[in-house]
């Protein structure tokens, strides 16, 4: 299991992260922030990073080992493609399909799941790939807000994280500049407008929202570990972060909920152990819902793999947890 994986193997990488600290060794049981131990259900939105869900299945490992008698469910509803904004530009995915919009989807998902908490990370396709302009950055205020208007009126709390980082590095080749009439590629600084998106949501702190600052802590373990190794990356496409990638941002999620780990059992699980049997379970487990749930409620992206039928995944799901529960 992750636990028996000794940290000293992971200084190397530990330290190239900057997050080597004696208090991250510790394993003892952790209090949980109140809004997550008092929620039944966690509900998860954002776009194909988090449909993905690397990030996801290691932020619920942590609690598992820190909180194993919570009893709370994760629930991964990200979309591939989806923006906030309702944005799209022309000719995504060949022309085949336009980019979800959550507004269209998330009044059925809020009903349906009920959940208790709901943490949402966007921006990442809200800008379309495309330099700065103030229509689409409003665009983006307007949907985040919408989102957190409807979270709030069913009573439930929301966490925003910040975008992840594009890094136009590993497509230096494929990536166009600044002053073109239109981009068939991503502009070369996108990660500067998504700077500027990731500002705003930090600013929004100031009327008593909670943000998560993803794009921050991405950016600021990328310079580490370029310093010493300029050709690293996170995301082999620019966009979708690698096994590592996605523990910079379960990290900054567990960090901000003081449950920051043992970063060896995190990172080795990451990245050197995919198929660690606890990670895999609460993996299989998260899929199976996640699919189950997305066709329950339904959507617009076309491709995606259809679920279960509800019950028949929660009769799966409750002998995954059964499963989980005995590795403790």
């Amino acid at each position: 299991m992750l636990s028996s994986l000794h940290p000293m193997r992971l200084l190397p990488l530990l330290f190239a992260l900057g997050v080597v600290a004696p208090a991250l060794f510790a394993t003892s049981a952790t209090p949980l922030p109140p809004a997550v131990e008092a929620a039944r259900r966690v509900l998860f939105l954002g776009d194909s990073i988090t449909f993905g869900g690397a990030y996801v299945d290691f932020i619920e490992t942590v609690i598992h080992t820190r909180a194993p008698d919570w009893r709370g469910e994760i629930i991964d509803l990200g979309l591939s493609s989806e923006t906030v904004s309702g944005l799209s530009e022309a000719g995504h995915a060949g022309g085949k399909f336009p980019r979800p919009d959550l507004r269209e989807r998330l009044g059925r998902v809020l009903a349906q799941t009920k959940p208790d908490l709901v943490l949402a990370c966007y921006g990442m396709n809200d800008g379309i790939y495309f330099p700065f302009a103030d229509d689409r950055f409003a665009a983006f205020r307007e949907g985040i807000n919408r989102l957190h208007a409807a979270v709030v009126a069913t009573g439930a709390t929301i966490i925003f994280l910040t975008p992840p980082v594009f890094d136009p590095l590993p497509i230096a080749g494929k990536v166009l500049p600044a002053g073109l009439d239109a981009y068939p590629a991503p502009f070369a600084g996108y990660n500067d407008v998504l700077a500027r998106y990731s500002a705003w949501l930090l600013s929004q702190r100031a009327a008593g929202w909670t943000v998560i600052d993803v794009h921050g802590a991405m950016t600021a373990a990328l310079a580490q570990r370029r310093a010493n190794d300029p050709p690293f990356t996170f995301s082999k496409d620019g966009v979708h972060p690698d096994a590592l990638g996605h523990a910079v941002i379960a990290r900054a999620v567990l960090t901000a909920w003081n449950l920051r780990p043992d970063d060896g059992e995190l990172i080795a699980g990451l990245a050197t152990t995919p198929n660690d049997p606890l990670l895999a379970l609460i993996r299989e487990r998260r899929k199976l819902r996640m699919h189950a749930w997305l066709t329950a409620t339904g959507h617009r992206r076309p491709g995606v793999t259809a679920g279960l039928p509800l019950a028949a995944a929660e009769a799966q799901a409750a002998a995954l947890t059964e499963k989980i529960r005995a590795l403790k």
